[in-house]
């Protein structure tokens, strides 16, 4: 009698897993199927690298066995950086592939074109890449979390170091004309205030631009002394040779999704941008400061491995390689219970996460109060062959 019962608890449990796992799609016993889409051509297509870096660190978790006994399964589109294909994609990987969720997807456009149907049809929107301060609304948008440090955050960073370094400066914004550069520019009027007019001249470009040449001429004739672009990689080394050829040599600033030294430094000319300022979360590879660094280390040993040929020198393959870190911490939290009500509750439930390749002091912490996976940062300059890094880790606590 007693087997029999012990029996009938075991066969009633293994039906309510069975049950758990049919109720989400996506999730079988073997298997979570995962989605995201990424801009692998078009205008921002150096960011897709970090799809890349995501796809390859996917690929050696499943060859380490997977999660809790599960393969992931990720697909990913091409979305080109156009919103109309974002949506379709989105729409693809949601109701025709059945992905239990998305992860990643990276895009400004692209994610503002599609948060609400993916929060409509309660579809976990897991660490998007972007840093755009309107996604962090939980209440508005409680499926989704973000994987980029605010551009608000940012923003009032930068606007605080302009200020202290350069008093009495006027700051030239050359910005992105989607909700990623409306948000720095927002950032520096909440923290400029009443001193916005009087203080900033902001000239906003469209992807589809071929060329922004002409915008740094203008803010150069307006007599800048500072200057942020606040774009994605082609516009802002693009920025970057520009002031160079007409001699304009101001306090110049980049964003962090710009920063990569494979995808603009360096197609800007590492001469040229000697100087500039970026705020950033991860260590470089290449930098000889972090050459006996045991998480660099084990990027290195890591990259030969699941990305041989690749540019171990371009941030966004790092990136996703985080990506991929923490879409293996949610997923090892969830244990065997993959509802999507869980997914959500366990990625706004990372607590004190530190990866290899962050910078000291920079760690992950969501909870009810934040669906950002980072809030801190760290200002450094670029010396004419690598980033240094100076002063201290600031947090969003510190705008």
């Amino acid at each position: 009698m007693l087997r029999m019962t012990i029996a009938a608890v075991a066969l009633a449990a293994s039906m309510v897993g069975a049950t758990a796992h049919a109720e989400t799609p996506g999730v079988t016993e073997s298997e979570v199927k995962i989605g995201a889409t990424f801009p692998f051509s078009g205008p921002a297509s150096p960011l897709s690298n970090t799809g890349k870096g995501l796809i390859a660190y996917v690929k050696s978790i499943n060859d380490r066995g997977g999660i809790n006994g599960r393969k992931i399964n990720l697909v990913t589109y091409d979305d080109a950086y156009s919103p109309p294909k974002t949506v379709e994609q989105t729409r693809k990987l949601v109701e025709s592939d059945e992905v239990a969720f998305l992860f990643g997807p990276l895009g400004t456009p692209g994610i503002s074109a599609t948060i609400k149907y993916v929060n409509a049809k309660k579809v976990p929107h897991l660490f998007v890449v972007s840093g755009v301060t309107k996604f962090t609304n939980f209440a508005e948008f409680p499926m989704t979390t973000t994987g980029l440090p605010s551009y608000d955050t940012e923003g009032r960073i930068y606007a605080k170091y302009v200020t202290q370094a350069r008093p009495d400066a006027r700051i030239a914004i050359l910005y992105q004309n989607d909700d990623l550069g409306k948000d720095f520019v927002n950032a520096f009027k909440g923290y400029l205030k009443d001193d916005f007019d009087k203080k900033v001249v902001a000239s906003s470009y469209e992807v589809t631009e071929p060329t922004i040449d002409s915008h740094v001429v203008s803010l150069k004739a307006s007599g800048a002394e500072a200057f942020l672009v606040a774009g994605t990689p082609k516009f802002a080394a693009q920025a970057i040779k520009k002031a160079d050829e007409i001699g304009w040599k101001p306090l110049f600033l980049i964003n962090f999704v710009s920063s990569s030294v494979s995808s603009t430094i360096v197609p800007a000319g590492s001469d040229k941008a000697i100087g500039i300022v970026a705020a950033t979360i991860t260590k470089d590879p290449n930098d000889s400061k972090w050459a006996d660094d045991a998480g660099i280390k084990w990027y290195r040993s890591y990259f030969a491995e699941y990305l041989p040929g690749a540019d171990i020198g371009d941030a966004n393959y790092l990136f996703g390689t985080q990506q991929g870190q923490i879409l293996e911490q949610v997923l090892k939290q969830c244990g065997n219970d993959l509802s999507r009500e869980n997914i959500v509750k366990q990625s706004r439930s990372i607590r004190g996460l530190s990866l290899p390749t962050l910078i000291p002091g920079v760690t992950i912490n969501t909870g009810p109060d934040s669906s950002m996976a980072y809030t801190q940062l760290q200002l450094q300059r670029w010396n004419g062959r690598t980033w240094d890094q100076f002063g201290k880790v600031l947090s969003a606590e510190d705008k």
